[in-house]
């Protein structure tokens, strides 16, 4: 892209602020300086465009350590000027006279809109303002279009043709964390919690959060509940409180209303639960709150890649080319049309209003109806136990490898999935030692009631292979068992003691039955998986631990070094230097070399000449077996000499543990929910399929384990292709040490 000659970028966020919004800014102000243009901030959104005092041109450093800041640092506003011609034509003058002639606007589809008209209109403003002697003619000739690449930033979720946006991520932190504490308060006081968040038109966040933090009931504007909600509602909340559930909360979208198009209010709920079941309802409206703070480290990473993909396609725009919008779609960076995603993202509300529920779940995508689905299911007080002719079985359920965040709550759906369709689910307990053993335990729905914010696994894992004399008590088991199917939730060691399994039925027959693994483990490394459960929690512990480390040396000139895990595949390491910012990354894949080591000292020792205070560097654990953590912080300690300090965190363990993620959690259900949708698919057509499941590209695939060894390196043992691999060099050149 380098050397192509464009005019200045102008960079603004617009409407309500969302976390990443930062991370978006500094993306752009850096991958447009690298590419040689100049680019400026427009203070306080449109405010800031029609006031002309509010543009301001950015350097490099200008957007140092902005990634770990919740909100805008160049701020928002709303601006009713703007909304005029007279302000547009104010808007046009101030750019005009600063070379701007293209836009990069971070906001909602408001200020997605207003950009395009304004665009639209901007030969006609140039025009007048060169009739009316503000602007020469060469002045106009110099900016005749005004090119719009808009990114989402709204905590919503509610942009059509963008899977994810900037701020909704962080927004699912806040509200899940929230309810979690309720829960406990709620549990301890066997009370009723009304909770209202955010979503307008979307019921995104509603419908997440209550699959994420096990909800009772939820009310979002995209299904309205039909007529007689209320009496079922209080039904099921009785029902569950009979059966041992002790909290109850109910999560409602700010913008619910009924099949007649009247709002359904907090107030509301709360009277009717209080009238019926005759117990103490509050009400909690968590506001703004869902907006502050420090970004998770998806909003960071994905605003990042969003931000770069938004320079790359301005500087290539054609003459001709409408606006467009950067987003997430299959989790990858898409460039799709902007007035098509607002016609479509305003277009549910109609749906809506005429009754067509379904088509407004459509237009949400294919993974917003699969939540309905499961939280249909999962909020029941007892299972139904399964459909008139529809066969039964018993299937069990394993965790292996190293624990991960969300493990229990992709058990929590197989339980409460199996047993709701009528088979009995069985509880493998500590791995593949419990097969071996005969450790099973029936499972029921009340004992995983408090799973989803669970770390770890309740039933217990090792890293322990089944060795060829354990396969006949295996096949014992499952035929004292009569186990129909097998679900194993796990990472490396999972993989092959299942792949054993299916290699050894030519032996034992008792293991011709399908088996499915589920991808969990932080280290992401296995193949067909883009993401495993567990990896995002790891990556946000991470993330919090090296704030604590930036921050703790404002005032001092230190570098650090942090390694982290991963063993041979360096997604924990290269994901978390994009998201921190991190000016140095080392992991396996590339390999370190002295070479490499001497460069990148040799940058550090330059730029703290300069007046660097604090520089961050992130290894992978096995990165290099000579060239350790421990060399790698003495080499520095020692050139460094007066000009700064090394010091060293191996973040260890603390990566595997704490409170999954809502991405991990939402990830485990979902998975978990195809695992046993596949048993259940061959226990009806009398197949002994086995599968490893995945999310690659937001598709779900199945393959068979013989494609293993063709997909995966054993020697390594991680995938073959790594999609994340090419976020390395861009999180280097964003955060390159000299500039």
């Amino acid at each position: 892209m380098a050397g192509k000659s464009v005019g200045n970028i102008g960079v603004m966020t617009s409407g309500g602020d969302a976390p990443g919004m930062n991370a978006a800014v500094r993306a752009v102000v850096r991958t447009a300086i690298i590419n040689g243009i100049n680019v400026y901030a427009i203070l306080d959104g449109y405010q800031g465009m029609v006031d002309g005092t509010g543009i301001r041109e950015l350097d490099w450093h200008s957007v140092g350590g902005v990634m770990d800041q919740g909100g805008t640092f160049i701020g928002t506003a709303r601006c009713k000027e703007f909304r005029e011609r007279d302000g547009r034509l104010r808007a046009a003058l101030n750019l005009v006279k600063n070379g701007i002639d293209k836009l990069v606007v971070i906001g909602g589809d408001g200020s997605l809109t207003g950009a395009d008209t304004f665009s639209q209109e901007w030969p006609g403003l140039l025009q007048e303002l060169q009739d009316n002697g503000k602007l020469t003619v060469e002045e106009c000739s110099a900016c005749p279009k005004l090119q719009i690449v808009g990114l989402v930033g709204s905590i919503d979720n509610d942009m059509c043709n963008s899977d994810m946006t900037i701020g909704a991520d962080t927004a699912l932190h806040r509200i899940t964390d929230a309810i979690d504490a309720l829960s406990s308060t709620a549990a301890s006081h066997q009370r009723t919690f009304v909770v209202e968040v955010m979503g307008r038109n979307c019921g995104y966040l509603a419908l997440a959060s209550a699959i994420a933090t096990g909800a009772s009931w939820t009310l979002i504007p995209e299904m309205p509940p039909e007529d007689g909600w209320e009496d079922r509602m209080c039904g099921l909340i009785r029902s569950a409180t009979a059966a041992g559930r002790r909290d109850s909360i109910v999560i409602i979208a700010e913008g619910a209303r009924d099949r007649k198009g009247q709002p359904i209010t907090s107030n509301y709920v709360r009277d009717v639960l209080e009238k019926e079941l005759k117990r103490d309802v509050r009400i909690t409206i968590l506001g703004h709150v869902q907006r502050g703070g420090a970004p998770s480290a998806y909003d960071r990473y994905s605003a990042t890649v969003q931000g770069f993909r938004a320079v790359e396609n301005i500087i290539n725009m054609k003459d001709g080319d409408e606006s467009s919008i950067v987003g997430i779609r299959r989790h990858r960076t898409a460039v799709v049309p902007l007035m098509e995603s607002v016609r479509l993202t305003r277009s549910v509300p109609d749906k809506i209003a005429a009754g067509a529920y379904d088509e407004a779940v459509a237009l949400r995508g294919g993974s917003f109806k699969n939540m309905l689905n499961i939280f249909n299911t999962m909020m029941q007080a007892v299972p139904k136990g399964g459909k008139p002719g529809r066969e039964t079985g018993c299937f069990a359920v394993m965790t292996c490898g190293w624990p991960a965040a969300g493990m229990n709550p992709a058990i929590r759906t197989v339980v409460r999935l199996g047993l709701d369709h009528g088979h009995t689910i069985l509880g493998v307990n500590n791995g593949f030692e419990g097969l071996i053993s005969g450790d099973l335990v029936e499972m029921d729905w009340m004992q995983v009631e408090d799973w989803m914010r669970c770390g770890g696994t309740a039933l217990g894992t090792n890293r322990t292979r089944p060795a060829e004399s354990d396969f006949y008590m295996i096949a014992k088991n499952i035929e004292k068992f009569n186990i129909k199917g097998l679900i194993m939730i796990g990472g490396w060691t999972g993989y092959e003691g299942m792949n054993n399994l299916c290699k050894m039925r030519r032996n034992f027959p008792a293991f011709r039955i399908p088996m499915v693994c589920i991808p969990a483990t932080i280290n992401n490394n296995l193949p067909g998986a883009e993401l495993s459960i567990g990896a995002d929690t790891a990556l946000n512990n991470i993330v919090d631990v090296i704030d604590k480390i930036k921050h703790s040396s404002d005032s001092s000139r230190r570098a650090f070094i942090v390694e982290v895990m991963g063993r041979y595949c360096g997604y924990l390491a290269v994901i978390s230097a994009l998201s921190t910012g991190a000016e140095i990354v080392y992991f396996h894949e590339e390999g370190v070399t002295l070479d490499r080591l001497q460069k990148d000292l040799d940058q550090l020792v330059k730029s703290f000449s300069n007046g660097r205070k604090i520089a961050l560097i992130i290894r992978n654990e096995n990165a290099n077996p000579v060239y350790t953590t421990d060399f790698i912080c003495s080499l520095f300690e020692e050139a460094g000499g007066h000009l700064f300090d090394m010091r060293k965190s191996v973040l260890g363990p603390l990566q595997q543990g704490g409170v999954p993620t809502p991405f991990d959690r939402l990830l485990g259900a979902r998975l978990a929910y195809e695992g046993l949708t596949h048993l259940e698919k061959c226990l009806a057509e009398n197949s002994d399929r086995c599968i490893f499941l995945g999310m690659a590209e937001g598709t779900l695939n199945q393959h068979d384990f013989s494609q293993m060894e063709n997909m995966s390196s054993e020697e390594h043992q991680r995938p073959v292709e790594q999609w994340w691999l090419k976020a390395a060099e861009l999180a280097r050149s964003l955060a390159t040490i000299e500039k």
